[in-house]
């Protein structure tokens, strides 16, 4: 009986069950093919995508400034001051140009035609996608003698395109758009912070092109007005924030190619970690590419040579290596050509093998010019990297005593760990627990067969200012090495990952999330490619129990139980939390642990550059930056317990 219903289903599957989706309805029935998720991320991916269409008007020379508002109704509007989008009918479609880039997809001046010769964004299809994922778009476009303007909702024409004379000199194109909900399940709500680090970046990028980011939503209007003349050497001095710079300047080099450039920023600090962010016409390439290869290979060949030459090296001595001469570095690399080539959908590594050639050349002819031309400076640099090489050895001698004592030994986990059932690693989940009694409860609560428990102990080391052998030593670090059983660092393997999903489950306090920032610090630093690929993520525990009689409510927010108590009545009271600990097994479980019911938040690498800064800045020596950071931020400042 079930092999006939299968050859029924096979026999029905014929040609009228192949689906043709037409203008942008492909879009809206599979978004995470355009924006990579309906999440938060996708929802921030609708600003840039327009502003990127802004940021290319100031690549080819044509835009000054750009502002960007949050409106009050939760629409977003952004404006440049460029050409414009050319105005009349169509040659081919017969429509207006504007609906056409706004509606069609692959309809942009980003395919060869003269429009543009450096691009970044989705290749023409960026302005439809915001469009065909929104609840309403509007434009204003001004071009030459004329302004037009036009309404969609959901893509689709909503108010007529309307043209008439642009008496007012403006140039540029004005875009408001509202997300449309139905595809944004989860928020529609944007974050300021995320739009500014984007926003900022940009504005670094592209030296002189002025950004204005403004919040409406707040009283006062939260506004900042970015504009960098320094371009990427500005951009490494604010990473470098709450570091001791080794030199007085940052090494700027730049080339070109036939219509490829190259710029590179580098400056060495005080601090054990490498920070080196690459670029393709504006867009962060995460995984790297041949730009990035071509800067580490002559990197490590410059500096090798001249060590040798002037006898920092013996002839004894072995060479170098790159995790060596990266140590304390902090370097942009950004890239713009005609015909970027990246090796996946979302761009995140670019594969063009001739900017492998240009970035290593101007890398190598710059540094070998600069380091006979500034001894003094080459000697503390190589002082530094010879340093690197040093703790390399003792770290490899520690990692290898710790493995000799069992420790790191892939049979052996630690002593406190609750292992769960389950072998397949896409199915497990490893809480690390904050304190021994949420440990405890979170043990008796969780559901063994696929969730694994591990109490943190002792002090967690703040691996901004400690090289890699001191991790070796680190009482809490260590089991979680073991748990994990990937390794770290340089023996870092994904392959014998034991969990799928790492979760820091900490008290919703200072504490906490001291706490949290310490362990992504590490992993950020020591097991990057853990966040990389979506494995950390952030247990979100509440914040109060609201209840009335037998009723009650788990809030996560102050606007959360405020909602709750008016929603249960005036009996209703509130109870804050003031740790997991309060929490017995059951409770732990259904707010904090249960896949059904539980909040998680996944720690990305989207916001990396401002991580780390943040790092470098709090956890740092420095106490200047530090103090304007607390004076910046203290007005976002919630929850503390005071």
């Amino acid at each position: 009986m079930a092999d006939m219903e299968k050859t029924v289903a096979a026999n029905e599957y014929n040609a009228a069950e192949i689906q043709v989706l037409e203008g942008l309805e492909a879009v809206r029935k599979r978004p995470g093919m355009y924006i990579g998720s309906t999440s938060a991320s996708g929802l921030h991916h609708l600003v840039y995508e327009i502003v990127d269409n802004s940021i290319d008007e100031a690549l080819a020379g044509m835009c000054d400034k750009i502002t960007v508002e949050i409106h009050t109704d939760g629409s977003v509007s952004v404006e440049d001051d460029g050409r414009g989008i050319p105005s009349g009918i169509h040659p081919v479609k017969g429509i207006p140009t504007l609906e056409v880039v706004y509606t069609m997809l692959h309809a942009g001046g980003k395919f060869g035609g003269g429009g543009y010769k450096i691009a970044g964004g989705l290749h023409g299809v960026g302005a439809s996608v915001v469009n065909a994922l929104s609840e309403w778009l509007e434009i204003d476009n001004y071009h030459g003698t004329k302004h037009c303007t036009e309404r969609f909702e959901r893509g689709k024409v909503a108010r007529p395109f309307y043209e008439d004379e642009n008496t007012t000199g403006r140039h540029g194109v004005y875009v408001r758009f509202k997300p449309d909900p139905t595809i944004f399940t989860d928020t529609t709500e944007f974050k300021y912070d995320i739009l500014l680090n984007r926003m900022r970046e940009q504005a670094f990028l592209n030296a002189g092109v002025r950004i204005v980011l403004r919040d409406l939503r707040t009283d006062p209007v939260t506004e900042d007005d970015l504009c960098y003349e320094g371009g990427i050497i500005s951009y490494v001095e604010y990473l470098n924030a709450g570091r001791t710079a080794l030199t007085p300047d940052v090494i700027y080099m730049k080339g070109q190619k036939g219509d490829s450039i190259a710029e590179v920023a580098m400056q060495y600090n005080d601090g054990y970690n490498a920070t080196v962010v690459s670029f393709a016409n504006n867009m962060a390439t995460i995984d790297g590419g041949t730009h990035e290869e071509g800067f580490r290979a002559a990197l490590l060949r410059s500096v090798n040579k001249y060590a040798r030459a002037k006898g920092f090296l013996k002839d004894s001595d072995p060479n170098l290596t790159q995790s060596d001469v990266l140590e304390g570095l902090c370097a942009i690399i950004s890239v713009k050509l005609t015909d970027a080539q990246f090796e996946s959908q979302t761009k995140a590594k670019l594969g063009n093998s001739d900017v492998r050639t240009l970035v290593s050349g101007i890398v190598s002819d710059k540094l070998d010019e600069y380091f006979e031309e500034h001894p003094a400076e080459t000697k503390v640099i190589l002082e530094k990297t010879i340093s690197a090489a040093v703790a390399r050895e003792a770290a490899r001698k520690a990692r290898e005593n710790t493995r000799r004592k069992g420790a790191l030994d892939s049979m052996t986990l630690p002593g406190k760990l609750a292992d769960c059932q389950e072998r397949n690693v896409s199915l497990t989940e490893l809480y690390l627990v904050e304190g021994d009694s949420a440990g405890g409860s979170a043990k008796d609560g969780r559901d063994s067969r696929y969730q694994a428990i591990l109490p943190l102990r002792g002090k967690v080391l703040n691996v901004e200012k400690s090289r890699v052998d001191k991790v070796y030593g680190n009482q809490s670090l260590i089991p979680i090495i073991q748990a994990l059983g990937c390794g770290i660092g340089d023996s870092f393997n994904m392959e014998k990952l034991r969990y799928g999903k790492i979760i820091i489950m900490a008290d919703a306090d200072v504490d906490g999330s001291h706490i949290q920032i310490l362990l992504l610090t590490f992993f950020f630093r020591h097991m990057k490619p853990l966040i990389e690929q979506g494995h950390v993520y952030m247990a979100m525990p509440p914040l109060y129990k609201v209840y009335s009689g037998t009723k009650q409510v788990y809030a996560f927010s102050d606007a959360e139980r405020d909602a709750a108590l008016a929603e249960l009545g005036s009996r209703a009271k509130a109870e804050r939390y003031k740790g997991l600990g309060e929490m017995d097994a059951d409770q732990l479980f259904e707010t904090t642990m249960n896949p059904e019911t539980r909040t998680l938040k996944k720690a990305t690498i989207d916001d990396a550059i401002a991580c780390d800064r943040i790092f470098s800045i709090c956890m740092g020596d420095k106490v200047e930056p530090r103090r304007e950071f607390i004076e910046e931020n203290a007005k976002y400042a919630e929850n503390l317990d005071v």
